[in-house]
């Protein structure tokens, strides 16, 4: 069965809430790159993403497996061949009950295998809800 880049960001989004590591995991190809966000930040300072699966790994257990609880509110989809654009918001609890949200743009490109290529978030840091 082929799957849909949006099948495989909702299978990513629900690894990520179910801090099932190995699932998460195991949606990205062995070359794959996250950009959570994109550009230079506190989660990357150079900017250039986290390359390949133990990167990846890295980044999961460095900020996914920090955050006690998240869940994707996703607003509007837009599927366009093998990528898909999410909008939406990030509903966090961090570690002493402290919630915030994250309004964002999250960006999946499938390797046409039923993995992941390529995760992008379009957010910005400090700045979690542009609304407010």
């Amino acid at each position: 069965m082929t799957l849909t880049v949006r099948d495989l960001a909702r299978r990513s989004q629900a690894a990520a809430g179910a801090k099932d590591r190995e699932a998460w995991l195991g949606l990205f190809s062995e070359d794959a790159v996250v950009e959570d966000p994109v550009g230079p930040s506190p989660l990357d300072p150079a900017g250039r993403g986290h390359r390949g699966a133990a990167a990846i790994a890295g980044f999961y257990d460095n900020v996914i497996e920090r955050v006690d609880r998240m869940r994707f509110e996703i607003e509007r989809s837009y599927l366009c061949g093998d990528e898909v654009a999410d909008v939406g918001t990030i509903h966090l609890t961090l570690p002493g009950g402290h919630s915030t949200r994250v309004r964002g743009v999250f960006t999946y490109r499938s390797n046409g295998a039923d993995k992941i290529a390529a995760l992008r978030a379009y957010w910005e840091f400090g700045n979690p809800d542009p609304r407010s």
